[in-house]
């Protein structure tokens, strides 16, 4: 085995999001791309020569194929050892475990998330450091830089690993270490949760849950955590197989996407629990008998409850939500004494936070909830948490969700998403919103007068980092706001998100349909921003 050092050139479309390099498959395919990235994050590392990197990936199509360049690459460039989830498997929340439990350099994740697969689906590359949890900016500027400057990579000329069976092997100087994706992460799962008491109520022959992995990557841990270790029947987990394709669907944990799921729970004879998952296993969606929990207002419910789970019985030191989750969780946080802190989307902004032990649970609207446990959110843990809670307290999930509006209130909340609008069209949207937002204070828009009106700025607590125009904020003096906010997750345009909060303390105003309670900021929102025209959509491509 030789190490061959390949001249190529740079791609100029390899600056990293707030979720890695996100490209469609035949982009990733494309000669020296994926090689060109790998490098460019290995030169922008110093100090990894003979340290362990941890690789896996969602199960998405390439992800065998680039687990082999990878690996060969690790072994050119002087990594020590390797560990890789079996058949290349390894979720993004349990690849942060066995970085952290292993002391372990970094960590390379395989996924385009909650994307679809497949030969003209996704793809995408995501660096970790040390801590578990996603490279922070300055960190993917230098891969960034380096991947515009970069003429050579290295690669070792070897055959490929097979990677289904377990145990080490030798690449050149490297030693491969091909790990059992579930078992690491199931230990830390069971280190937090009760598992004896949840196990009771799955056996207990009252209660009943679906978990639909979306034939996506938690497949196989669901059937080990709750078919086998926690005792649930056969079944209880659906598309439970991971697929390159994710069969034709999109895994993604909402209502719109995770339809199986959402049959079944809103239909008739529906089990007490139902949850979905997304395609790196980081999101989580939970819902009822015929009811659904908003990731808002999951957060706040999980900080309220949190000492029921055994690694949580102290207390916690904190909660951390990203800007456009609503406020549910402040109200908790208040009642509770202990700091709320409001960060970016991304969830490389709660790393500080939990490193620092500033916060222990953090949440974002987008269907991500975790804690100080990995530096990722973490579906799997949160269905698990749940799972807890409903153990304790013996409630139905729509009983503990009432009964916290009435002791918090509601913060009715709805974020409505125009998918693949063109880019320039949606930057135009944008810049005319900041444009505006100088003149809009003290206004009048519709019943609502408007308090502030700015472009979300925040300063790290920890490291003093400043991250600029996160979202445009029009916020009204009873507490009701609108958000707009374009993402860095698709690959095709951009997605406009529009979020929309109002508060309601009044239990007897708790049971509107949130798109009812929030129709005038509906339409304000289109007023202020003429998302029609300007998109050229008539309605949002997803609603939840």
């Amino acid at each position: 085995m030789t190490i061959k050092t390949v001249a190529t050139t740079p791609f100029s479309d390899q600056k990293p999001g707030t979720s890695g390099l996100r490209k469609a498959v035949p982009r990733f395919q494309e000669s020296n791309y994926l090689e060109n990235f790998i490098q460019s994050i290995f030169d922008s590392l110093e100090g990894y020569q003979g340290q362990t990197l941890v690789v896996g990936g969602d199960g998405r199509y390439y992800n065998r194929q680039a687990i082999q360049i990878i690996l060969k690459m690790s072994a050119a460039n002087g990594w020590g050892r390797v560990k890789v989830g079996q058949s290349g498997i390894l979720s993004t929340p349990a690849t942060s475990c066995v970085v952290r439990k292993y002391n372990a350099f970094g960590g390379i994740i395989l996924s385009a998330s909650h994307n679809p697969g497949g030969p003209d689906g996704d793809f995408g590359v995501k660096y970790n450091i040390g801590n578990g949890g996603p490279a922070p900016e300055k960190v993917t500027s230098a891969i960034y830089e380096r991947s515009k400057q970069i003429s050579e990579y290295k690669i070792l000329e070897a055959d490929d690993l097979d990677l289904d069976r377990l145990g080490e092997t030798t690449l050149g100087d490297m030693t491969v270490e091909v790990i059992d994706a579930v078992q690491d992460y199931q230990e830390l799962l069971e280190s937090l949760f009760d598992f004896d008491r949840i196990q009771q109520l799955l056996m207990g022959g009252n209660f009943r849950m679906c978990m639909d992995s979306l034939h996506a990557v938690t497949g196989p841990y669901a059937h080990a955590i709750f078919e086998k270790r926690l005792g649930a029947p056969a079944g209880t987990v659906q598309n439970g197989k991971p697929l390159e394709d994710f069969g034709g669907g999109h895994p993604d944990p909402n209502l719109v996407y995770a339809h199986d799921l959402v049959d079944i729970m809103f239909g008739e004879d529906a089990p007490d629990f139902g949850a979905a998952s997304d395609g790196d296993g980081d999101r989580n969606m939970i819902l009822g008998r015929h009811f659904f929990v908003t990731p808002s207002d999951s957060l706040a419910i999980l900080a309220a409850n949190a000492t029921v789970a055994p690694g949580y019985k102290d207390g916690l030191a904190g909660v951390a939500r990203s800007m456009p989750t609503s406020a549910a969780a402040d109200r908790v946080a208040q009642q509770l004494g202990i700091d709320c802190y409001e960060t970016p989307t991304g969830w490389k902004f709660f790393g500080n936070l939990l490193d620092a032990g500033k916060a222990t649970l953090c949440g974002e609207e987008s269907f991500g909830t975790g804690s100080d446990h990995v530096r990722e959110k973490d579906g799997l843990w949160a269905v698990l948490f749940w799972l807890n809670v409903l153990a304790v307290k013996q409630q139905s999930v729509e009983e503990i969700v009432q009964e916290h509006w009435k002791s918090y209130g509601r913060n009715y909340y709805s974020r409505h998403d125009y998918e693949a609008v063109e880019s320039d069209r949606a930057n135009a949207l944008m810049t005319n919103l900041r444009n505006a937002l100088p003149d809009m204070k003290g206004k009048q828009l519709g019943s609502y007068t408007v308090d502030y009106a700015d472009d979300f700025s925040y300063t790290d607590p920890v490291d003093g980092s400043v991250s600029e125009k996160q979202g445009v904020r029009i916020g009204f003096t009873d507490g009701s706001r609108i958000v707009f906010r374009l993402s860095g997750t698709g690959t095709k345009g951009a997605t406009l998100r529009v979020y929309l909060e109002s508060y309601e303390p009044n239990p007897a105003k708790h049971d509107v349909d949130p798109q009812t309670a929030l129709k005038p900021l509906i339409d304000i929102a289109e007023e202020v921003a003429q998302i029609k025209s300007c998109t050229g959509m008539d309605e949002p491509t997803v609603i939840t």
